[in-house]
């Protein structure tokens, strides 16, 4: 089975958050042509026999294959029901699919918390691209459940384009064929590329040191070689190139809130953190607005 072909990979435990990124992933699917996969990773716990963990799970994915049916009737689904710790049960079936979704929040995730340790280290550390749909929409307006989960379907119609975030470096490859490849199933979808620069990180690369304007026309020659090719290649795709003065993940949290999707590379430099994820991957995930795909790189 080659990467185009295996399926998308959506993780359920019964929260509406969970149900939310499940019928994401169904629409997703849909548009790549690709099945669907709904897991629901059992805990390990000696509280609650393993015949009783099983009759839940089974309970669990029939009605997330409900929900599936009522978004994408035609979709070809399959259930698994794993037993270990959630993050390292996604981890290894992210190795077989083309792409993992998850909710920001499970059922453990405390109201406080912008996105769980089960989605973050998950992102950190998976071997597909992840998609955390984010609920920050609705939430900020105070919705929940069945609400937010309407709020973030509307959502989804009403904002179409795509957000890259790149740097100046090979790691942007990935993120940009992803982010070229998601805004061809989306007809109409709009590409937004932004690389993010200040006087440091024109200095630390080399350029110039003191003259903002021609710092700011480095960083928009640097925009248009990483995108070198890609127009010609995805003529129905428009691209809109932002060189941005400031802080990348800034700007990148503050486009989430109106963007269908955002696309962020996991770039190395984040082992500090005790995650694989840059800094800059690190604040975008958890401050999102939106759907967020973290792409290995």
């Amino acid at each position: 089975m080659t990467t185009a072909e295996l399926p998308v990979i959506a993780a359920v435990d019964g929260s509406w958050r969970s149900y939310e990124a499940l019928e994401w992933a169904a629409r997703d699917a849909v548009r790549r042509g690709l099945p669907l996969t709904i897991v629901h990773v059992r805990p390990l716990n000696r509280r609650t026999s393993q015949e009783a963990q099983r009759r839940e799970a089974e309970e669990l994915l029939a009605e997330a294959v409900g929900r599936v049916a009522q978004v994408a009737p035609t979709l070809h689904t399959s259930t698994l029901a794993p037993m270990d710790f959630p993050a390292a049960a996604l981890t290894a079936l992210s190795e077989h699919a083309s792409l993992l979704v998850l909710g920001s929040r499970g059922l453990g995730g405390f109201r406080s918390l912008l996105i769980g340790s089960n989605s973050l280290t998950t992102a950190s550390m998976a071997r597909c691209p992840v998609v955390v749909v984010h609920s920050g929409r609705a939430e900020e307006e105070g919705a929940e459940g069945a609400e937010a989960a309407e709020a973030a379907e509307a959502a989804e119609g009403t904002f179409s384009d795509i957000v890259a975030g790149v740097a100046a470096d090979e790691s942007s490859e990935a993120v940009l064929d992803f982010a070229f490849e998601a805004a061809t199933t989306r007809p109409g979808a709009r590409l937004r590329i932004v690389h993010g620069w200040t006087m440091f990180s024109s200095m630390l690369s080399g350029g110039p040191v003191f003259d903002r304007d021609a710092a700011a026309g480095a960083a928009e020659r640097t925009l248009a070689e990483l995108t070198a090719g890609r127009p010609e290649k995805y003529p129905q795709v428009e691209v809109v190139q932002e060189p941005v003065h400031g802080s990348a993940s800034h700007t990148l949290v503050t486009a989430s809130a109106t963007a269908a999707l955002t696309v962020i590379g996991r770039r190395k430099g984040g082992e500090e953190l005790g995650f694989g994820l840059s800094p800059v991957a690190q604040t975008t995930l958890t401050h999102a607005l939106g759907p967020v795909a973290v792409v290995p790189c």
